[in-house]
């Protein structure tokens, strides 16, 4: 889902809903398809990459692949007939936005790499995560443009902020084995962190609605989406304790749901 949720941001920024809804809403279930099939590829290759690091990480250890359960090369076998899959699901889109997507693989499969050089490998994954805003844009619209990128950006600062609490998770395990993390980056800081990150998302979303004229009522209702990230996540987020954390990511899904329905009432009240 939090791989959807910003393609059926940026369908909806786009979309004309003068027009039939039909086109809408197959678009937005290719989105959800391809969201899924394209995650789950993602997550077999990340197991494959990650196979010797999850051994020694109590969390990830009894993953299939890690434990010898599902070999390296059955796995690959899966993400290739799932790519197939996905693109299946893509050829339904117009030129740019088939172009935009294969030009994301490798971003997307080259992620689970980031942790072993940068202590910024979350901001790969926010690059790679929320591309789908921009496909969802350029499927109806056929270009990027600034408004597009405006949200983009404020969607890459959000996967930054919850998947370092994701990452505290493991804290303890990744230092020992040296991984990196903006999570160990920011260890006795993550609430600071937090919250320029998500400053800089709502930001991104006040500015963006601006420039595509929505209503007040949009930008009122920006305070359910900000009460969620400044209250609840951040309050709430303590990093010695994994359950809160994991917590805290789920309820992510739920923060992408209200800025979806944000922008809808954007587009049509």
């Amino acid at each position: 889902m939090l791989l959807f949720w910003p393609c059926a941001w940026g369908l909806t920024l786009a979309y004309d809903f003068n027009n039939s809804l039909n086109t809408y809403f197959i678009y937005l279930i290719l989105f959800f398809l391809g969201s899924v099939l394209m995650r789950s590829a993602g997550c077999i290759v990340n197991d494959i990459l990650d196979r010797k690091f999850d051994k020694k990480v109590l969390r990830t250890k009894n993953r299939p692949i890690a434990s010898g359960k599902i070999s390296v090369h059955l796995g690959m076998l899966y993400a290739a007939f799932l790519c197939l899959l996905a693109l299946i699901v893509l050829i339904n889109f117009n030129t740019i936005t088939i172009i935009l997507a294969l030009s994301s693989m490798p971003l997307a499969f080259t992620y689970p790499l980031m942790k072993r050089y940068t202590y910024w490998p979350q901001l790969f994954l926010g690059i790679t995560f929320n591309y789908g805003l921009i496909l969802g844009w350029t499927s109806i619209i056929g270009q990027l443009d600034m408004i597009s990128l405006i949200f983009y950006l404020g969607a890459i600062f959000w996967t930054l902020g919850y998947d370092t609490i994701y990452g505290f998770q493991d804290i303890h395990d990744d230092e020992i084995i040296g991984l990196k993390s903006t999570s160990i980056k920011f260890k006795g800081k993550a609430k600071s962190f937090l919250l320029i990150c998500y400053l800089i998302l709502i930001i991104s979303l006040f500015f963006g609605g601006y420039m595509m004229n929505f209503n007040l009522l949009y930008f009122l209702l920006l305070a359910f989406p900000a009460a969620h990230l400044f209250i609840y996540q951040i309050e709430k987020f303590d990093s010695s304790k994994p359950n809160i954390c994991l917590n805290i990511f789920k309820s992510n899904n739920y923060f992408g749901l209200i800025v979806f329905l944000n922008i809808l009432i954007g587009k049509l009240i």
